[in-house]
C-alpha cells in the first residue's frame, strides 16, 4: 500500500483552498509535470506523470515520468545517470499540473539529445516569424550516443 494518498475531489474548495492532495488526471490517466533546477531556476524539461510516476516520486525523491511515446513509467536517470533529485514538489491551483524543482548535481544536464534543458531552441516572434529556431545552447553536457548508442529514439519519431 502506498504511503502517499490521493484524495478524492469534492469539491472546487477542497481542491484549490484546502490541504488535501487530489490530483486531477487527464482522460489519458496523465498529469503535466515542468521540471526546473534548484540552483539556476531553469526549466529543464516537460513531462508526464500517471498516479504510479507520481506516488514513486514523492515516496523516493526522485524523478519519474510517463513516457507516452513508450507507454511505460521511467525513472529519470536509470539509463543515462541523469538523476533529478527532487528538492520541492508543487501542485497548481486546480491540481492539474505538477512543478518539480530538482537537483541534477553534477551531470550539468537533464535532456536525453545532450543539451542541459529539453528547451534548448527559441522560437522567433514577431518580426522574425518563420525563421529558423534559434540554439540557445551550444554546447552539449553530455554525448548522448555514448549515452544511449545511436538507436534513433522514439520520442524523437
Amino acid at each position: 500500500m502506498s504511503s502517499i494518498p490521493f484524495y478524492p475531489r469534492r469539491s472546487v474548495d477542497q481542491v484549490e483552498e484546502g490541504c488535501e492532495l487530489a490530483p486531477k488526471f487527464g482522460a489519458d490517466g496523465l498529469v503535466p509535470c515542468v521540471t526546473t533546477d534548484v540552483t539556476s531556476h531553469e526549466v529543464l524539461m516537460l513531462g508526464w506523470m500517471n498516479a504510479e510516476a507520481l506516488r514513486l516520486t514523492l515516496e523516493t525523491g526522485e524523478a519519474h515520468y510517463f513516457s507516452r511515446s513508450r507507454q511505460e513509467m521511467w525513472r529519470k536517470g536509470t539509463t543515462s545517470g541523469l538523476v533529478q533529485k527532487v528538492v520541492e514538489a508543487r501542485i497548481d491551483d486546480d491540481q492539474d499540473a505538477i512543478w518539480l524543482r530538482v537537483d541534477i548535481g553534477g551531470t550539468a544536464a537533464s535532456c536525453h539529445v545532450g543539451y542541459r534543458s529539453c528547451f534548448y531552441r527559441a522560437i522567433p516572434t514577431a518580426e522574425h516569424a518563420g525563421d529558423p529556431l534559434i540554439f540557445m545552447e551550444n554546447v552539449k553536457a553530455f554525448d548522448p550516443v555514448a549515452t544511449y548508442g545511436d538507436a534513433p529514439n522514439p520520442t524523437q519519431l
